[in-house]
């Protein structure tokens, strides 16, 4: 329906354009040339055609912009954008059922089943409605058996699979062997392009789930530690991207096989970078959920230069986890290696700071914090800073386990000079390099004494 119209749109705007320009080609061109034979007839031509082409581009995208504006929000599918735009953020079946009580029951007036079919257990059903037939169950069993293929499907007035869309009833989502069945009298109004966009997002809810569930039972139940572990290292980054300007590298070691800790660099266009490291409060399980909860709310929002509604979206999912005392530092930033500026938020970070070269040599800038701790705490108004970046500074992140370690003496290493000279002596050197030297101080420097938190450090290098 969207795309049917845009297309006639995009024909109609292309179609007034090519009567305009010979138009004005006949009139106006014809009655030029005969005045002003200097004028090249060629040239004119280009710029008019130009201007009928730009002037036409800028119409269809203003317009479409609109369509999609009421369509996907104004519309009987401003209900699946709602339902799309609450299942980003569920973590659990629980924030699942609600949002489909919420919106799809109470909203759409959608009858809803949903139900692992290899076991034909039905995990959920609208109560009151006709989904919870019996008759309805077993005949949508029948026409949807296990061996359905992935992806969605329109729901005929017998319940079985259509092709007819003006005559559909629902649809259903098909996932490695479950089924999501919504039934609404009026899904014909339902935009078609809406529905790619709410598969994908109910594959991404799946794998969240089964990964959160994934490390409560390796957890709960076999305390098999290293395995947990290696599923709380696929949320990180295996190898930093390759960006034009920005060189990035980064160090992780847990205190013990699961970690608060979290980082990840993501590039945006060819000229910024998202960059971002934070540490969840406390050990352990509660601390690796937490963890994999930012990591994903971070990886799932499309604007990722919004940085204050990427905290506030980190906020809300910490909590709706309702874990006790559970709260994220973090900062993160846009690097923008064509403005040469940081954009960033530090929500409470102690250590991020830039090393610069002056004419007498390094200095180090610290990027204060501008922020309260995230996801325990009502934020008000959260404050952007910038910096400017030039060629060959190094921008170090580093958890308070890098900077909080002690000698013998129980001084802590960010308190000391030496700290400072290693910062300043190794910021010529490429990230890796210059991680190597941190860490070599690190372990030079705490002795024989016990690590007492994470490490983990991302630097990145402004490079010509």
């Amino acid at each position: 329906m969207l795309k049917q119209r845009k297309r006639w749109f995009e024909v109609l705007v292309y179609a007034i354009s090519t009567i305009g320009f010979i138009a004005v080609s006949y009139f106006l061109v014809l009655q030029i040339t005969k005045e002003i034979k200097t004028i090249p007839f060629c040239l004119l031509e280009f710029s008019i055609l130009m201007f009928f082409l730009i002037a036409s581009s800028s119409i269809i995208k203003a317009v479409t912009k609109a369509m999609e504006e009421k369509v996907l929000k104004k519309e009987e599918t401003k209900y699946l954008q709602l339902f799309i735009d609450s299942l980003r953020f569920c973590y659990t079946l629980e924030d699942f059922y609600e949002i489909i009580q919420r919106i799809l029951e109470q909203k759409a007036d959608c009858s809803v089943l949903y139900m692992d079919s290899e076991k034909e257990y039905v995990l959920y059903n609208s109560p009151n409605r006709i989904t919870n037939d019996k008759d309805v169950l077993r005949t949508l069993m029948n026409n949807f058996p296990v061996t359905w293929p992935e992806g969605f499907d329109f729901v005929g007035d017998k319940l079985g699979i259509t092709s007819r869309y003006k005559k559909a009833r629902g649809f259903v989502i098909s996932h490695e062997k479950f089924h999501f069945f919504v039934l609404c009298r009026y899904t014909r109004f339902f935009d078609t392009g809406i529905y790619n966009t709410l598969v994908e997002e109910f594959y991404r809810f799946r794998k969240r789930t089964q990964t959160i569930a994934s490390l409560s039972e390796i957890a709960g139940l076999s305390k098999e530690w290293e395995q947990l572990a290696e599923t709380q290292r696929l949320f990180l980054p295996e190898v930093m991207p390759d960006t034009k300007r920005l060189k990035i590298a980064a160090y992780f070691r847990p205190l013990v096989n699961v970690s608060g800790d979290y980082y990840t660099a993501l590039p945006i266009d060819e000229h910024k970078t998202l960059l971002m490291l934070g540490d969840v409060s406390g050990k352990g399980l509660p601390a690796a959920l937490i963890m994999g909860l930012v990591m994903n709310t971070v990886k799932i929002i499309e604007d990722k230069e919004d940085l204050i509604g990427i905290v506030r979206a980190i906020d809300k999912a910490i909590k709706g986890m309702k874990l006790q005392d559970k709260y994220t530092v973090l900062f993160i930033s846009v690097v923008d290696t064509q403005k040469m500026t940081i954009r960033y938020v530090n929500a409470s970070m102690s250590d991020p700071l830039i090393v610069t070269r002056a004419p007498d040599g390094y200095t180090i800038k610290p990027l204060s914090s501008n922020c309260g701790v995230v996801g325990i705490i009502d934020i008000d108004d959260i404050r952007i800073d910038e910096q400017r970046l030039f060629r060959d500074d190094l921008i170090l992140f580093a958890s308070d386990g890098v900077s909080e370690v002690m000698n013998d003496e129980g001084v802590e290493l960010g308190d000391t000079d030496l700290y400072t000279e290693t910062i300043k002596n190794s910021a010529a050197k490429q990230p890796q390099e210059f991680i190597d030297d941190i860490v070599n101080l690190i372990f030079d420097y705490k002795g024989n004494n016990k690590l007492h938190d994470d490490i983990t450090m991302m630097v990145t290098k402004v490079v010509s």
